[in-house]
């Protein structure tokens, strides 16, 4: 489509249907959106003023629900992917490269005649793109170039998965266009985890870039990670009653990989003392009976974490249950208990190199304050700092919003949408 008829069509509301699928039909989010894409187009324009024929695209970033630390174990998991996204107004051409602008990080260009893995470039947004090309590149398809201007709303370093959203964007694009839509969600996952394990150099599970790639609530088995089961359900908590809030409590990440390395690395351990690389592996009833004997072999802390996966896993399952079921209340039964469990067991909600720094925990206990004792609130993502996650009563919203962001600073809590579909063209 050429820009000034975009650009048309968004200020005349002829592409709100679109928008309202992805962001919600209220009038002030729909003017938002008209403004961000308009102002998108109008960016692209200048970067790459000889490029007339344009689309746009979009990805959404995701929250975690149920299964806490599980997905590394080869466990199960219950997220979803909500309207936060990342846009891209994007050109295709036959130059035999990609240009991609990333506001706030400037452009990186990819020759695609050099898809080989660059280590020395690890780290860096441009190895993504090479890696998701080699990615499709290496199932056969033919990928050309185009020229991309991306902006992104996906908080980062929220734990909303901002490079998972990225990801899928970029694996979306190529897909759609060079690819008719052959490889599918999943496929586009795998792609992109690829990328940033090989090709970024950073190792992480399959969770996040899933669910941006399938959208809605989604339900993950990780057993075989190579093809894991993954069911989509459509509970609508807005229409129940209840806004999905994301609180910042702007603790300072820096530091804190030693944290996070060591959750998988005590689970293993335990997992090893049964001759198994993964506690997906162990016999949970086994596990429970050899306690004792673990006791000296494993750290303390260890045995608690595998005792929080092997109940988590089975709460993530139940917790999809409930929602199948549309039985709300058993739903927020199970959240709160993953919840405890994360607080006494796995023991993520903050560094025993930082105690004093206890960002979470004192969201955690505002937001108890505010909702109730009984509120459905805990502690989002990998934890020991960031932001936390609340079910909030839609009458209540305005004051937990509002107080929260007294504690915190402006901008600190976000209400949050469900977006029921992945990467997506909203041009097509």
């Amino acid at each position: 489509m050429k820009k000034e008829e975009l650009i048309r069509k968004i200020h005349c509301g002829e592409i709100d249907e679109q928008f309202a699928a992805l962001y919600g039909a209220v009038e002030d989010v729909l003017k938002r959106q008209r403004a961000r894409y308009e102002n998108a187009v109008k960016k692209f324009s200048e970067i790459f003023p000889e490029r007339e024929d344009i689309r746009l695209f979009s990805a959404p970033g995701r929250t975690e629900i149920g299964g806490n630390h599980t997905d590394h174990q080869h466990g199960c998991a219950l997220a979803a992917a909500v309207n936060l996204d990342v846009i891209a107004v994007v050109a295709f051409h036959d130059d035999g490269v990609i240009r991609f602008y990333s506001e706030g990080y400037g452009m990186t260009e990819i020759d695609l005649s050099d898809l080989e893995v660059h280590p020395e470039k690890f780290g860096k947004s441009s190895e993504i793109i090479r890696g998701i090309a080699a990615g499709f590149t290496s199932m056969g398809v033919t990928v050309g170039g185009f020229d991309a201007y991306s902006v992104s709303d996906v908080l980062s370093g929220s734990g909303l998965s901002s490079s998972a959203a990225f990801e899928t964007l970029v694996g979306s694009i190529i897909d759609i266009h060079y690819n008719d839509c052959h490889a599918g969600e999943v496929e586009i996952a795998k792609i992109g985890q690829y990328a940033e394990n090989v090709y970024f150099g950073k190792g992480s599970g399959l969770l996040d870039q899933t669910v941006c790639s399938v959208g809605g609530f989604v339900f993950i088995d990780f057993l075989d990670t190579e093809n894991p089961y993954v069911e989509k359900y459509s509970f609508d908590f807005e229409k129940a009653g209840y806004n999905l809030c994301i609180t910042d409590t702007k603790g300072s990440h820096s530091d804190l990989t030693d944290d996070y390395v060591a959750v998988p690395t005590e689970m293993k351990s335990v997992a090893q003392q049964f001759g198994k690389e993964y506690l997906r592996e162990v016999d949970e009833y086994l596990f429970l009976r050899s306690i004792n004997d673990l006791h000296g072999k494993c750290s303390d802390r260890a045995i608690m974490r595998a005792v929080h996966y092997f109940k988590e896993n089975r709460r993530a399952m139940e917790e999809a249950q409930a929602l199948d079921d549309g039985d709300i209340n058993r739903f927020f039964e199970i959240y709160r208990r993953s919840a405890e469990s994360s607080a006494t067991l796995l023991q993520n909600h903050y560094s025993v190199k930082k105690p004093t720094e206890q960002g979470i925990s004192l969201g955690l206990m505002m937001s108890r304050l505010i909702l109730g004792d009984d509120a459905a609130v805990r502690v989002h993502g990998g934890g020991f700092a960031g932001t936390i996650q609340a079910f909030v009563p839609t009458f209540k919203t305005n004051e937990y919003v509002r107080r929260m962001n007294g504690l915190f600073g402006a901008g600190s809590c976000y209400v949050l949408r469900i977006r029921f579909v992945g990467g997506v063209e909203i041009t097509a």
